[in-house]
């Protein structure tokens, strides 16, 4: 199989890209697309690939930005490893941030805009992620405009749903990527920016009415399981390792977005259970952070 065997060079770039969680990515945009209408399939799949190329470019200058860190502190990464240039690394990064801005540029007015926030919060992320405490934040921004740009090509446009989803989800990636933070670090931690995971929970039992009694209450009971056990290696095992902990929170993303469709006999909600697997098998072979 392809993920089995790869040609150093191909293995490079894929944890350069960090591949395995791009199903999230491809999840993102078919929530925010269902959710405002759904309508043209061709559409939310190129707006699907335009995101993916955004997203594999932000993953790719994301080491380009953090070489003279990673030098210091993470020898093991590509560039300072000797795996790749940090010059190809700038040249693939900025290559597939083009190639994505034109891709989501040819959707429209709306498409187009949102891709320019889009680049500019990745841009800003990457340069200032190491020095500023609310990083996290804009991390959550560049999801909450992932989910958007997919409810853009719908139907309905950017509906009202969609929108608090969007939100829900950013909060959600507030608090892995706060927990991500304190991976490379040795500093004490502060237990309430978790708190933002359960966002996802929240706008689930505002919109369905006695949720656990619903049929997506499966959804929502799972998907607080699948967090507690992330959270649970993360932080109250014997051995923490948060590393573990937060590629868990990440594989689970594509079911915060199941849990915002609320379409659990849907077979739409079957793909999204089938990319959270996806992220599970490709985070054996490619690290997710």
């Amino acid at each position: 199989m392809f993920f089995l065997r790869q040609p150093p060079k191909m293995r490079t770039l894929l944890i350069l890209g960090r591949v395995s969680s791009l199903p999230t990515i491809w999840s993102n945009c078919l929530a925010g697309w269902w959710l405002s209408g759904g309508g043209n399939w061709l559409s939310l799949v190129w707006v699907t690939f335009g995101c993916s190329l955004l997203y594999v470019a932000g993953m790719f200058l994301n080491d380009a930005f953090d070489a003279q860190y990673d030098r210091q502190r993470r020898v093991t990464r590509p560039i300072p490893s000797g795996a790749i240039t940090e010059r190809e690394v700038w040249s693939w990064g900025l290559g597939l941030l083009v190639l994505g801005i034109i891709c989501l540029a040819v959707m429209g007015l709306v498409p187009a805009i949102l891709t320019l926030f889009l680049v500019g919060t990745i841009l800003v992320y990457e340069a200032i992620h190491k020095a500023v405490a609310l990083a996290p934040v804009l991390m959550a921004f560049c999801r909450c405009l992932v989910y958007l740009i997919g409810a853009s090509v719908a139907a309905r446009g950017i509906a009202g749903l969609a929108i608090w989803s969007s939100l829900a989800l950013g909060a959600y990636v507030v608090g892995v990527s706060y927990l991500a933070r304190k991976a490379d670090t040795q500093l004490s931690m502060e237990y309430w920016p978790l708190l933002f995971l359960a966002a996802p929970f929240f706008l689930a039992w505002l919109v369905n009415e006695k949720v656990i009694f619903h049929p997506v209450g499966v959804i929502f009971v799972g998907l607080i399981v699948w967090v507690l056990l992330a959270l649970r290696l993360a932080l109250w095992s014997t051995v923490r390792n948060i590393g573990y902990g937060v590629s868990m929170l990440l594989a689970g993303i594509p079911l915060v977005d199941c849990l915002a469709v609320g379409e659990p006999t849907h077979p739409i909600s079957w793909l999204f259970v089938a990319w959270f697997l996806l992220v599970l098998v490709l985070q054996q072979r490619i690290p997710a952070t």
